[in-house]
């Protein structure tokens, strides 16, 4: 007699127990998809988990230092206009005159 789906989902359940298999989940926006679809074509890989995989892998060979420029997040840089920070001086002023004024 062959095995249920039940059967069958119960064995595989026990099979990555047994290996200490985890899942993990990624929720992403259309950029990084996009940008994970570019990665696999270039590389003729066809399943998402299997290319996660090898870029964990190949970011841990790097080490702390080699992988950390590829795990630090970019961040903005805010510079202010000299016509904006003219405009806030002014504001500050008048805000500070008020205060003494009010006092």
């Amino acid at each position: 007699m062959a095995a249920t789906q039940k059967d069958r989902s119960a064995k595989t359940a026990a099979k990555r127990k047994s290996r200490g298999e985890e899942e993990l989940r990624l929720h992403t926006l259309a950029g990084t998809r996009q940008a994970l679809a570019d990665l696999m074509a270039w590389n003729g890989i066809e399943e998402q988990g299997e290319a996660m995989t090898l870029m964990i892998h190949h970011l841990h060979g790097l080490g702390p230092a080699g992988s950390a420029q590829f795990l630090s997040a970019p961040r903005h840089e805010i510079t202010i206009s000299e016509n904006v920070s003219h405009k806030l001086q002014l504001a500050y002023n008048r805000e500070s005159l008020r205060i003494c004024h009010d006092e």
